[in-house]
């Protein structure tokens, strides 16, 4: 049965019984409860009218849906279309990429299974929903309608991973007795970590231990971050500093600690000078000569 014959056909049926009712009333010496008429009239409406929506106009976006959306890796992400005044129109979803069509109305049209085309019956909404995106989804989608010629409104997706920073690295030069300030920032995660643990050359930093003064300060929130300070540093301070969060990559920075007018951190630029010839040793003495002029 067709959509136009089916609505004349539930139309029909409504009409004769209305017909019975009314008849069955005029007989009866009671008058029908109104309660009972409108409660019948909304039904009517509710699962007739609406079913069949005679809006004029051609179908429009709604503006307020976002265009911009941002997903994490492996987590599921939906990308959101709203459509008005769509009548029998049919909605579908575009990868600008390769031109590929991934849904058309409540249909999946990609032997991709981590596209869902998702529609509640009577919603203005359309999502396409990715479950476990890849960075390789970010780009731009576009959401349809099938008009003459066709409409488009386009989002664009950005599929971000958890990243760990420590700023100023990955080298940073302190000179002895100042302030060793690591600063480490934990940036896409689906939730704050809940532990954010630092280590020197590949061990725990332990903050009761006799060497004292190491203090450190963490703030959890959409970019999280964890601050390491070790006061009066000595050479026994330089090496590799680790920052671990439990639900991030981890982050490494190196300090080197300065004594003196020959930087610790410089010896080893001091043995690669030893080791040239004294013809080379000329030409770059000339050469640093010549930058300074």
């Amino acid at each position: 049965m067709g959509r136009t014959t089916g609505a004349v056909y539930l139309f029909t049926v409504h009409f004769l019984s209305c017909i019975i009712v009314c008849r069955l009333d005029s007989g009866n010496s009671r008058p029908r409860d109104q309660s009972t008429v409108s409660e019948s009239s909304r039904r009517f409406r509710a699962e007739f009218l609406e079913d069949w929506p005679q809006a004029p106009g051609a179908p429009y976006f709604d503006p307020s849906t976002p265009d911009n959306v941002t997903g994490l890796v492996g987590h599921p992400v939906t990308l959101l279309c709203k459509v008005k005044n769509l009548q029998n129109r049919t909605v579908s979803w575009v990868r600008h990429r390769d031109i590929h069509l991934l849904t058309v109305g409540r249909y999946t049209y990609t032997s991709d299974q981590r596209f869902e085309a998702q529609h509640k019956p009577r919603s203005e909404e359309w999502a396409l929903r990715i479950r476990s995106p890849q960075r390789r989804d970010s780009g731009q989608y576009e959401c349809q309608i099938s008009t003459t010629p066709p409409i488009g409104h386009a989002v664009h997706l950005n599929i971000v991973e958890p990243e760990t920073e420590i700023l100023g690295g990955p080298d940073l030069f302190i000179y002895a007795g100042s302030t060793i300030n690591l600063t480490c920032i934990v940036r896409h995660t689906p939730e704050p970590p809940i532990t954010i643990n630092w280590t020197h050359r590949s061990k725990t930093i332990n903050f009761d231990s006799t060497r004292g003064g190491i203090s450190l300060v963490t703030e959890k929130g959409i970019h999280s971050s964890s601050r390491l300070l070790v006061q009066a540093a000595r050479t026994s301070d330089a090496g590799a500093y680790q920052c671990v969060p439990d639900n991030a990559q981890s982050a490494t920075a190196r300090v080197h600690v300065l004594t003196g007018e020959t930087p610790a951190a410089m010896q080893g630029s001091a043995q690669w000078a030893s080791s040239l010839s004294l013809p080379a040793l000329i030409l770059l003495a000339y050469a640093i000569l010549v930058l300074q002029v």
